[in-house]
């Protein structure tokens, strides 16, 4: 047993796209003209665009489309994505991909967020060429907590799941590694609230934390 691949979780973990969600969701509200409170917006944390599109026609009976109001969001989110200035890479993740990708570790992301997402966190950063392979648990049938994305990550990698490592950042990914057997490195951001740890090997604030040398004594 040797660590040999990791397997990256995105959103939180990589980038944190939450602030810009919330800025195309408030101006989407904006634009349909309703108020939506915080608890209801808070109640959305997880669901897919199309649920909340959903959830929003329901509650203030609009006569839009889920479609017309997920369109109105992605643009907003698009503009976002490229212009907003806050917008960057969780500090310290790219030295530790280069790191990782130094020492010949094999690096699959495995996310929930959509390819197209995906692919625009890659092109805007640069990570392409870092990483063997992506999956998108929006194509699959199942979705964290349940292991699926995390074992075709393993798959994907070539890699028993002893000689994988997951880095991930929410309660419902920490799960799905736990029942993918595979060791987890919980990463704890200054964003991170409400989240839970237990299930996770081990549990860092610092990305340095997690370079090879400390972390080989675990595998």
């Amino acid at each position: 047993m040797a660590l040999k691949a990791v397997l990256f979780d995105m959103d939180g973990v990589i980038v944190d796209t939450e602030p810009l969600h919330r800025k195309a969701y408030f101006k989407t509200f904006n634009e349909l003209e309703i108020i939506v409170s915080e608890n209801l917006y808070t109640s959305f944390t997880g669901s897919s665009t199309k649920k909340v599109c959903e959830t929003l026609i329901n509650e203030f009976d609009l006569s839009h489309s889920h479609e017309d109001i997920a369109h109105i969001k992605r643009t907003y989110f698009k503009d976002f994505f490229y212009n907003d200035e806050e917008f960057d890479l969780i500090p310290g993740v790219k030295q530790l991909i280069e790191h990782y990708h130094e020492n010949d570790m094999k690096l699959i992301l495995a996310s929930s967020a959509t390819m197209t997402t995906i692919n625009m966190v890659f092109e805007k950063f640069g990570l392409e060429k870092y990483f063997s392979g992506k999956i998108s648990g929006a194509d699959l049938k199942e979705s964290k907590p349940h292991p699926e994305v995390f074992l075709l990550a393993a798959k994907m990698a070539n890699e028993p799941v002893e000689n994988c490592m997951v880095i991930e950042d929410s309660t419902n990914g920490i799960l799905a590694a736990h029942r993918a057997q595979i060791f987890c490195s919980a990463y704890r951001s200054q964003h991170s609230k409400n989240q839970d740890y237990t299930l996770a090997n081990i549990v860092v604030s610092d990305y340095a934390e997690l370079e090879l040398d400390k972390i080989t004594k675990y595998f």
